[in-house]
């Protein structure tokens, strides 16, 4: 009834009487009770017949996991599932660990829906937000969202939205070209402080590669072979960032909004977050409200900034990280793409003023990336040089685990003592506790 934006994505509001199911967001007048049912993600809504609301836009409501804890094996298989291109679901259950059959039960008891008809309705509803969102020819988001021809993607579109992709652009123009400017919109749940957010990242931002102005996050990036760049311009009458993206191939669409998702920690719940935070023993009167947990492009970004920010300021660090990009990374007429695994290995990194062990830390981390491998964690604590801070830290900003406490680092331990807190009680929420007693170190030095 109150419409709080804080509880978007949370759940949905199916109307039986139009079999059309809204955001709790959406203006439109509301039902009465008797004629609602309720659905924790929107696949459910779907899978039950209803279609979604042309107005709010499901959609683009930000991922919630389907029960409270982020490192369950069914938010797991959410991510999965949601990929694109898809995996086979067979694929999947070997990623998570399980059998094909308990993923078919923990998604149908939870979900309400089979693996495969989650897939496709993600598929689906990512291909809606395009159509809605974007100018792109219809066969280009047919393509984007991994739809083998036209009539799969139009037979897809009538069987879980119940109308044509044609009849979702009847107001849009066709005249794009591809290659074109991609818009998007990326929906969060308030309370955001971006301010904090910006000056986290503009603190860590690498030059030419990352531009954060007061109001956007911009960068260059190569994904999947694919090169591209995107800005992402806060919206908060919205609670949203309006999205421009232009890549060489659209098939990684996908792929970059969910970085980017992950960049601006669009998808956390920040009352469920809170509640955990004072479990610690966190004081409410000292919790930044709306902090999130801005990450890395990807994970061999991420452990390229740990391995030169050991036993160094983030000021030394980002200036060794930009003699990286300037050196080594691709130039563009305009800025430059993070160089790949491959050129770092390559390379015998001579114009680095650090210790030689660092230096084949940084080559030999490399070397576990060429060719798109994907090293253990056992394989990176392997590396001379690399002990469990950098793993940490790793694991927090560029796997975007929520739950990672940073015992050994000074500033959090020397906070989490003055506070007496219990680490413990914060999961599966410990990555925020840890940038809690950060920002609150500093805003103690600068008073």
């Amino acid at each position: 009834m109150s419409r709080d934006p804080r509880f978007d994505g949370r759940f949905f509001v199916a109307v039986k009487t139009t079999g059309i199911f809204c955001r709790p967001i959406c203006p439109a007048r509301l039902p009465q009770e008797k004629n609602v049912d309720y659905y924790t993600t929107a696949a459910q809504a779907v899978s039950e017949g209803f279609r979604p609301c042309l107005r709010c836009r499901p959609d683009s409501a930000p991922m919630s996991p389907a029960w409270e804890g982020s490192k369950t094996t069914l938010t797991r298989a959410q991510k999965l599932l949601s990929e694109i291109p898809l995996q086979p679901v067979a694929r999947v259950a070997e990623r998570l660990g399980i059998g094909e059959r308990y993923l078919h039960s923990l998604l149908t008891n939870h979900i309400g829906c089979s693996p495969k008809q989650y897939q496709d309705i993600q598929r689906v509803m990512f291909a809606k937000q395009l159509l809605q969102q974007s100018h792109l020819p219809i066969g280009d988001i047919a393509f984007i969202a991994g739809y083998e021809s036209m009539r799969q993607f139009q037979r897809a579109v009538k069987q879980y939205l119940k109308v044509t992709p044609s009849d979702m652009r009847k107001n849009a123009s066709r005249t794009s070209e591809p290659n074109t400017d991609i818009n998007v919109s990326i929906h969060f749940r308030p309370p955001y402080d971006w301010d904090k957010v910006r000056e986290f990242l503009a603190l860590r931002a690498i030059k030419d590669v990352e531009e954060i102005t007061p109001e956007s996050y911009a960068r260059y990036f190569i994904q999947e072979g694919t090169k591209g760049y995107l800005r992402a311009t806060i919206n908060p009458a919205k609670n949203r960032f309006d999205v421009v993206i232009r890549v060489d191939d659209l098939k990684v669409v996908h792929a970059v909004i969910t970085a980017l998702k992950g960049v601006l920690d669009t998808d956390a719940d920040p009352l469920m977050i809170r509640q955990s935070l004072m479990a610690s023993g966190y004081p409410a009167t000292d919790l930044c409200e709306g902090l999130r947990l801005p990450t890395t492009w990807n994970v061999f970004e991420s452990g390229c900034r740990a391995i030169l920010g050991q036993q160094v300021s983030v000021k030394a660090a980002v200036a060794q990280l930009n003699k990286v990009a300037e050196a080594l990374g691709e130039q563009h007429e305009y800025g430059v793409y993070f160089p790949s695994p491959e050129v770092i290995a390559a390379s015998d990194l001579s114009f680095l003023r650090m210790p030689s062990r660092r230096k084949e830390a940084l080559k030999t981390f490399a070397e576990l990336f060429v060719n798109g491998a994907t090293p253990s964690h056992d394989d990176i604590l392997d590396i001379k040089g690399i002990g469990g801070w950098t793993l940490d830290y790793l694991k927090m900003r560029g796997e975007r685990n929520p739950d990672v406490y940073l015992a050994g680092d000074l500033i959090v331990k020397k906070m989490a003592q003055a506070y007496s807190l219990v680490p413990e009680a914060a999961a599966p929420w410990r990555s925020y506790l840890t940038l809690q007693l950060w920002e609150r170190y500093n805003t103690q030095v600068q008073e």
